[in-house]
């Protein structure tokens, strides 16, 4: 038999592509989840639960920020990329086109709850008191200079901020770039008290980009030291330097409450039923994101889904809330179970 070179170019195409779909279609044992560090404890738990009280495998979940879940969530579809990315922000429009653009057209929002974003401190010292234009005024990389016009940042201590503060060295430790925690407490927080001043509030409607450059650029003068993703590790640091401060959710706060303490913000405490009800100013919603492609294909999919979305999870007395989750109302949660259920397409 004459064997030609465009035969064993087609045999070969033929072959790959056989592989190809063979690799789509091959079903996993378990869910795969990544992203933000402030919804992975809650992940975790229902993951354990999940494992424990069902016969499939346990979701393996991996902390990864929010914005690099969803780079990794949005990188294709099969076995190799995540089922499931967690946010502690709401996607954005830009990354449900990248999502698109490699094959991911379906995706389902499903809103767990909320979270406040603390500035936490060891139980050993004082427990400030801040306005959110305190907090721009310390953490900014540039700050009015009192004529119209700004200066980079030359407050070293609190007492310089505000002389009500105490004279400590400002030394704060937060998420990366990456963190959806990070996007939060710029946008709520610094922004919050960047608008506080009339002639930058007026600047977002004249020159949106500038107003934002100057209201969500921390400061890269040794001040806001970059702490990764591992909220735990920022716990650790702040018990081992009680003069430390350190940005992260609220679970982490309840579930260390007896070493560390959160700042008052605008004179609300960071407590459970503060942020429930709206009087904490920083404070977010939380979500995960469900490739509806790998539904049906990774197994135990939907189960988990209905273990997560139920109120012995997510409701008021559930086991999340002793996690430090605050719950959503009784129809929120109805509205978000039946999304769920039904595995309703996010529409932006």
């Amino acid at each position: 038999m004459l064997i030609t070179k465009s035969l064993v170019t087609a045999t070969i195409i033929s072959a790959c592509a056989l592989s190809a779909v063979s690799g789509a279609a091959m079903a996993r044992d378990q869910i795969k989840i990544v992203g933000s560090s402030t919804v992975f404890p809650f992940s975790t738990t229902v993951a354990e639960r999940f494992g424990k009280g069902t016969d499939f495998k346990a979701p393996v979940v991996e902390s990864t920020g929010s914005g690099g879940g969803l780079k990794l969530f949005c990188s294709g579809v099969g076995d190799q990329h995540p089922d499931i990315t967690n946010a502690s922000r709401r996607i954005k429009k830009s990354e449900v086109e990248k999502c698109a653009k490699n094959g991911i057209k379906d995706i389902v929002e499903v809103k767990i709850g909320y979270d406040g974003i603390v500035l936490a401190n060891s139980r050993k010292s004082k427990q400030l008191d801040l306005s959110l234009k305190d907090l721009f005024l310390a953490l900014a990389k540039n700050v009015p200079d009192g004529e119209g016009k700004t200066k980079p940042n030359p407050y070293k201590t609190w007492k310089d901020v505000n002389p009500e503060l105490p004279d400590v060295k400002i030394e704060v430790m937060g998420p990366p770039p990456t963190s959806g925690t990070r996007d939060a407490f710029v946008e709520l927080a610094m922004e919050g008290g960047c608008k506080s001043f009339d002639w930058i509030k007026a600047m977002k409607k004249a020159d949106k980009k500038a107003y934002k450059a100057l209201c969500h650029t921390i400061r890269e003068d040794g001040a806001f030291i970059q702490a990764g993703e591992n909220d735990n590790l920022i716990v650790q640091k702040l018990i081992a330097n009680p003069s430390a401060f350190g940005i992260f959710g609220f679970s982490f706060l309840d579930q260390n409450s007896d070493t560390v303490q959160g700042s008052k913000i605008n004179g609300v405490a960071p407590e459970f039923e503060l942020i429930a009800d709206g009087s904490y100013p920083v404070s977010r919603s939380l979500y995960f994101y469900v490739k509806k492609e790998h539904v049906g294909k990774t197994k135990g999919m939907e189960e988990f889904l209905a273990e997560f979305a139920n109120d012995k999870a997510w409701g008021p007395e559930g086991y999340l809330s002793d996690k430090g989750l605050i719950p959503m109302s009784d129809e929120e949660r109805d509205e978000w179970a039946a999304k769920v259920k039904s595995l309703q397409v996010l529409s932006m």
